[in-house]
């Protein structure tokens, strides 16, 4: 199943941000974020949905790097995926304390990597918004409000698309009616 564009606005630069309805595994972009705990253990949500598609190579290539403290992403390679590579980023768990800025980190982390890789683009999921409690529109505003930030501090970065992709109508829903809401302050690319 190809992912559906729920949403996408040209920034100022060129760089596109969309919303997409999908699977993150079929994501044919440079490198997919996974949504990781510390010890980069891929079972379950995200991660096992990526481990079980891309193969043991990526657990394998993970057990080597962990643990991960929240807030910190690493990079491995994608097995069988159609990605490139894969982000490992590590968000909070909700109920252990300065969970908006540890989010916000494992999101500039990850988009760190990807321009230091030379990656031209990225999607990502509501990191933290499943099993780990993440209120999710919460997690929508702060990954717009990090990856905008980014962008405004890094206008050299290699990205060019920046994928947010969600597999369920709640999720997206949620991430739709805040990046709409968000509209009249993003700085979105002139038509002239």
């Amino acid at each position: 199943m190809s992912a559906r564009i729920l949403w996408e606005r040209q920034l100022k630069g060129g760089v596109w941000l969309r919303l997409v309805m999908g699977d993150l595994t079929d994501e044919n972009v440079d490198a997919i974020v996974n949504a990781a705990n510390s010890q980069l253990a891929h079972g379950g949500g995200v991660a096992g949905a990526i481990v079980r598609r891309g193969g043991r190579i990526i657990q394998e290539e993970s057990n080597r790097l962990a643990p991960v403290e929240v807030g910190g992403a690493v990079v491995t390679g994608a097995g069988a995926l159609p990605a490139r590579a894969v982000i490992h980023a590590v968000g909070p768990r909700m109920g252990e304390g300065d969970e908006d800025r540890k989010l916000a980190d494992a999101v500039r982390n990850a988009l760190r990597l990807a321009s230091e890789n030379e990656f031209r683009s990225i999607s990502m999921p509501a990191i933290s918004s499943g099993i780990f409690g993440y209120p999710k529109d919460r997690c929508a505003r702060v990954l717009l409000e990090t990856t905008l930030k980014f962008l405004e501090e890094n206008p050299r970065s290699s990205l060019r698309e920046i994928r947010f992709c969600n597999f369920d109508d709640s999720t997206c829903s949620i991430f739709l009616c805040h990046f709409q809401r968000a509209e009249p302050v993003l700085p979105l690319a002139s038509d002239d």
